[in-house]
């Protein structure tokens, strides 16, 4: 009995008194013959739990006893079970007996088997185990493959289906799969070798469809050092010389002797000139598939011809600026600004069914901000009419050039304003990118430095760069433990060939199954637009001249696709059974 301590509550009971009333079994209601093992407490601290277990409601276990317990309990083989644990660390189903797969389970206890039960957990809350436990199998498998949702920009899976060309450039990849890529690590110095080589050859590597062992294929691993190079002016080791738009904060601090000294400046631009218009020439001759021109400001595409579905040299920039664009029509530079165009015949569209549905209507706003326009105009020039000269002074006609314009300067700085040049105007451009002086910043960290090159073939004063690769080994968790996550990552600046040649080398060393993440230097997004204005009839014999601009044929073939992005770019890609699918 318990004991009652003087000078307190009669209902005071020591810690141990009630521990050890917690550790008496259970009276059984089915059993008249039990009543001598009741604890102390009485029918009373019973009768609430069995009517709570009446109402279905969870409760709280009861202790298992232990072959030690100072009660004088028979000893059971049923282990306590651990208040810390979790159900989602449990066993799957499928693996042994359980709640859902083996109605015998749990098994029964030599308590139950003498004729005196104990209430246990799993008895007392089994529906709700097992509710929980299909609830959580559920969120587990839409965790495990996130892929089946897709964006509306996504391709169903299919064998014949590869991802759309991409004209951005990517500033990281991150290749993830199954299968190990420590075949990418540690290249040997004749492997590095080869690979220079075969890139300065522009030497077309054919890779089986199935590699079994890729950490025993040298010719895997020289074609993966010859698909990392690309070629850069100009070289400052110093500088990160990609990306240029705001790079700002990242220069700056850095050493810069040009910056005060003019002849050092001259120095720079001019050898820039050379190399700029050798990548010009190179692209004219179809030796050169295509490169860009990274400014401070904006960043200019010049692609050769037969490529994104234009039969002639095309060049494209975003973002310009009004002030760039006048400066180019005094150049001589015939352009057109493609998002504009097909906005203003959109709005034609709408505007001419809107009057042949209702030609009563109110008046659009358009019009009604054009009459406020006009009324404001005349209210401004009221006070020549009261001064009697209104006939003498002619009154300047601005307002209609600043209502033809007005939609153009409110796209300045933004990717809507991309400009194309076709034909032989983009050699005016190489022109007058040359003579600009707005080209190179004034003043900033960037004062005076030359607009980056970047190019996937060699050129006059060009210096050979290579993308950087890591493998990174993790456990990922999963529903059973842990399994092992194989990641290739690659940085630096990756131009549209890179992306296609690396994923059709890991077909072959990944066995068709990885996916990766594509993170774009936002600017470029926009030169996914599609700027063909008419259907190409000589395309077989375009590309068959651009078969010597140093690219996989395969590559080339996958840069003459008519762009589908739009504004945007592909931001995830997965490879299942050498099928893609992507999200952009």
């Amino acid at each position: 009995m318990s004991v009652t301590v003087p000078g307190y509550s009669p209902s005071f009971k020591k810690p141990a008194e009630t521990l050890r009333l917690r550790r008496k079994r259970a009276r059984n209601p089915a059993d008249p013959g039990a009543g001598a093992a009741v604890s102390p407490a009485g029918p009373t601290e019973l009768g609430p739990r069995r009517a709570a277990l009446a109402a279905g409601l969870r409760l709280r276990p009861f202790p298992a006893p232990s072959p030690t317990s100072r009660s004088g309990g028979v000893a059971a083989s049923s282990l306590r079970r651990n208040p810390f644990a979790r159900l989602d660390n449990s066993p799957r189903p499928a693996l042994g007996p359980g709640p859902v797969t083996d109605p015998t389970w749990p098994p029964a206890s030599p308590l139950q088997d003498t004729g005196e039960p104990f209430l246990d957990f799993h008895q007392e809350n089994n529906v709700t185990w097992k509710e929980e436990f299909s609830e959580r199998t559920a969120v587990k498998q839409l965790s495990i493959a996130p892929h089946q949702q897709h964006s509306k920009y996504d391709i169903p899976s299919s064998e014949s289906v590869e991802f759309p060309v991409d004209w951005s450039i990517k500033t990281r990849l991150l290749f993830t799969s199954s299968q190990s890529f420590t075949w990418a690590d540690h290249l040997k110095a004749q492997e590095e070798a080869q690979g220079f080589v075969q890139h300065c050859r522009a030497k077309e590597v054919h890779l089986p469809k199935n590699i079994q062992d890729p950490r025993l294929s040298s010719e895997l691993r020289c074609a993966f050092q010859q698909n990392l190079i690309y070629w850069l002016h100009p070289s400052l080791p110093w500088l990160q010389l990609f990306p240029r738009i705001g790079a700002d904060r990242k220069i700056a601090g850095k050493t810069s002797p040009w910056s005060n000294d003019e002849g050092l400046r001259q120095i720079l631009m001019s050898e820039w000139s050379i190399s700029f218009t050798s990548l010009y020439n190179l692209l004219k001759t179809k030796l050169c598939p295509y490169f860009y021109v990274c400014t401070y400001q904006f960043t200019v595409l010049f692609r050769a011809a037969g490529l994104a579905g234009n039969d002639v040299i095309t060049a494209v920039l975003s973002p310009t600026t009004r002030g760039l664009r006048e400066a180019m029509k005094n150049e001589g530079i015939e352009f057109s600004l493609p998002l504009i165009k097909e906005n203003g015949q959109r709005k034609q569209k709408v505007s001419e069914t809107s009057l042949h549905v209702a030609e009563s209507e109110c008046k659009t706003e358009p019009e009604e901000e054009q009459l406020i326009s006009d009324e404001d105009e005349e209210e401004s020039f009221s006070w020549l009419e009261e001064m009697g000269v209104q006939d003498k002074i002619k009154k300047p006609d601005i307002s209609l050039k600043l209502r033809k314009e007005k939609n153009k300067v409110q796209m300045d700085h933004r990717p809507e304003s991309i400009v194309l040049v076709k034909g032989i105007n983009t050699f005016t451009l190489l022109n007058f990118l040359i003579n600009c002086k707005s080209l190179v910043a004034t003043s900033g960290p960037q004062a005076g430095l030359p607009p980056t090159l970047l190019s996937p073939i060699a050129f006059r004063g060009a210096t050979m760069q290579m993308l950087k690769a890591r493998t990174v080994n993790v456990k990922t968790p999963v529903y059973s433990g842990y399994k092992d996550q194989f990641s290739l990552e690659i940085t630096g600046p990756i131009m549209p060939h890179s992306l296609h040649s690396l994923t059709m080398l890991l077909k072959s060393a990944q066995k068709g199954s990885f996916s990766a993440g594509l993170y774009t230097h936002e600017p470029t997004s926009i030169f996914n637009t599609c700027t063909q204005m008419e259907k190409i009839s000589n395309k077989a014999i375009l590309e068959k001249e651009l078969a010597n601009c140093g690219l996989h044929l395969k590559t080339l073939s996958h840069l003459t696709q008519l762009p589908v992005l739009g504004k945007s770019s592909l931001r995830f890609m997965e490879m299942d059974n050498y099928a893609c699918n992507w999200k952009s």
